[in-house]
């Protein structure tokens, strides 16, 4: 399973997902789905985006959690 952090760095910064979508040009279903961790799938220019926005590493936006039997 992958993991995705943006909720998490969204409340240490304080910020909406309207201000994360208009800041990063992404739309705002893109992030919802990640926020909520609902996305099946993201495009690649959206990890890039987000993750020069939040000056983080891919690594600390998604982490990978080993699926449990």
């Amino acid at each position: 399973m992958i993991k995705c952090h943006l909720s998490r760095l969204m409340g240490e910064r304080k910020l909406k997902i309207s201000d994360v979508a208009r800041d990063t040009g992404l739309h705002r279903n893109t992030i919802t789905l990640l926020y909520q961790e609902t996305a099946t799938r993201i495009d690649l220019e959206a990890v890039n985006a987000l993750c020069k926005y939040f000056s983080v590493d891919v690594a600390d936006l998604f982490q990978y959690l080993p699926d449990e039997d």
